[in-house]
């Protein structure tokens, strides 16, 4: 494993940021498939530069994106707190999703990127989010028939604004959520939807 921060030389910080800027820049335009050689290029370091700091892809996603993974998880512990649950599932909602319309790459690393690291963010996050979500349905607010998994799909739905200027995608994402999120509520299931999908049927 390459040296802590702190434990680095001043010139070897620099790359090691550059690189991370660099990764997260790409990562957000063009997804998770952006070469290794490619970071390294437009972060003007050698591979071997590159590779000697991050020996893989997933060390370098779990890098880039750990202020992103912390945002997430603090969104859901602060809607765990809120005294009205509908409240919370909403707010999950709405800035997951602006976060995902502002940063192609976090989602993809969230939601379908690396095993490992999928299973360590979504093993704290998710059971947060199923909580919130139960919460939710105990007060009578959200439908008895939603099932967690159903975050994926919104997730998949709002993915689809990925690619247009942020503020667009940001405008846009507010109201497919409002749509959204209208359509979770409790009391609109005269017209139930299928069955919902099994987590290996979502993630396939």
């Amino acid at each position: 494993m390459s040296a802590e921060p702190s434990q680095m030389r001043a010139d070897a910080r620099e790359n090691r940021a550059r690189v991370l800027t660099v990764a997260r820049e790409l990562f957000a335009e063009r997804g998770l498939d952006v070469p290794m050689a490619a970071i390294a290029r437009r972060a003007g370091v050698g591979i071997a530069t590159l590779y000697r700091r991050f020996p893989t892809k997933e060390s370098l996603v779990r890098e880039a994106f750990t202020e992103q993974f912390a945002l997430c998880q603090a969104v859901i512990d602060e809607a765990l707190t809120d005294p009205d649950p509908w409240r919370g599932f909403c707010t999950v909602i709405e800035k997951v999703c602006l976060l995902q319309a502002s940063d192609r790459g976090f989602t993809a690393a969230f939601v379908a990127g690396f095993p490992d690291l999928h299973s360590e963010v979504r093993e704290r996050t998710w059971h947060g989010f199923t909580a919130l979500a139960q919460r939710a349905k105990d007060t009578g607010q959200l439908r008895a028939d939603f099932s967690p998994h159903d975050l994926t799909l919104v997730l998949m739905a709002n993915g689809g604004l990925s690619g247009v200027p942020v503020e667009m995608a940001t405008a846009a994402s507010k109201r497919l959520c409002a749509y959204l999120l209208e359509s979770f509520r409790a009391g609109t299931d005269e017209l139930p939807p299928p069955v919902p999908l099994s987590l290996d049927q979502v993630l396939r």
